[in-house]
């Protein structure tokens, strides 16, 4: 399962809608996931290192879990089915036997916010970065959208029905100045 990092959280000029960019550790794979305003404003404030005067309700989530006796293992994007992402953050109770382990199910965003506020690991489950990974392409420097949207591979390519449901993500993709990604810049 590869694991992620956070490269940029942008901002669409078309419809402000935000997406936070994941990219593989030990490859050029990128993993944009769509997330809301609060969510992206929860991930941004702790990449920022901005500090801020009561417990967001991230940091609560994660104050909770440590009174409790737990502790964030790492995160996982599990699933992406009909356009939609999921993931589910692991948690350790006493030692680490499977069943002092809870697996709680989450919405990325908020299991990359909980992430970065507990310095775990992010990883993504393989048929997810094959469903919706994009690649960089070192000639142009930008992504390569026809490989997120399963053109390029292997697999069967998409059906209508599925590229119609993709239409927006692969817009907002193409409409991305990416010429920063390599230097890690966030906007």
């Amino acid at each position: 399962m590869p694991e992620m990092s956070i490269d940029s959280i942008r901002v669409s000029l078309m419809n402000y809608q935000r997406v936070v960019i994941l990219k593989e550790k030990d490859n050029d794979r990128y993993l944009p996931i769509w997330i809301g305003p609060s969510e992206a404003d929860a991930i941004a404030v702790k990449l920022q290192d901005v500090s801020v005067p009561r417990p967001l309700t991230h940091d609560l989530l994660g104050n909770v879990i440590d009174a409790m006796g737990g502790v964030v293992k790492h995160i996982v994007v599990s699933d992406l089915e009909n356009d939609t992402f999921y993931a589910k953050i692991i948690l350790e109770f006493g030692d680490n036997t499977p069943e002092n382990n809870k697996i709680v199910d989450s919405r990325p965003s908020d299991a990359i916010a909980l992430a970065v506020r507990t310095n775990v690991p992010i990883f993504v489950e393989e048929p997810v970065l094959e469903k919706a990974g994009v690649q960089l392409d070192n000639e142009e420097g930008k992504l390569d959208v026809k490989d997120a949207i399963g053109t390029k591979r292997d697999s069967r390519p998409p059906g209508e029905d599925e590229l119609k449901g993709m239409s927006a993500f692969t817009e907002f993709v193409e409409g991305l100045d990416l010429q920063d990604l390599d230097k890690g810049a966030s906007s």
